[in-house]
């Protein structure tokens, strides 16, 4: 019996690599750790979900403030919403976002409140701006840490 649990790979179902793309649109993962995830030992698979997990984390607190950890966790699975408990709270309300943004009305029902600076925003236009701020995130990072050491494109 193992002594920890297998990470779940990140994959949503919506690759890009497949068309040239560094950074996958859907995940956020880079196209070799895409790849060779099965390759991956358990601590290489951590450390990549932990690094998308900062990322997301990051990104949504820019918009969102969780009050509540515990009405949100409680509501996320009153609601059936999927989500992976093992990550950060802030990775949970980019899941309640991208399942139902356009039906959540009262973000205090789930713990939650806007940052002022988004306060003008819909929680779908929300959504779909932290979609796009974590993979300009994941791709700076590739474009910064990565690329630069592989070899050149013949």
């Amino acid at each position: 019996m193992s002594l920890f649990k297998p990470v779940k790979t990140p994959c949503v179902g919506i690759c890009s690599t497949g068309i040239g793309d560094s950074v996958c649109r859907g995940c956020k993962r880079f196209a070799h750790e895409v790849i060779d995830w099965n390759l991956y030992s358990h601590d290489q698979k951590l450390l990549i979900a932990r690094r998308l997990e900062s990322f997301l984390s990051q990104i949504v607190r820019n918009h969102i403030e969780i009050l509540d950890e515990r009405l949100l966790l409680e509501q996320i699975r009153y609601q059936q919403i999927q989500f992976k408990p093992e990550q950060p709270a802030y990775c949970w309300v980019f899941d309640l976002l991208r399942a139902g943004a356009s039906q959540i009305h009262d973000l205090g029902v789930f713990g939650l409140c806007l940052q002022p600076a988004s306060h003008h925003l819909s929680l779908k236009q929300i959504s779909q701006l932290i979609d796009q701020d974590y993979y300009a995130l994941s791709l700076a990072h590739y474009e910064r840490y990565i690329e630069p050491g592989l070899p050149p494109k013949t």
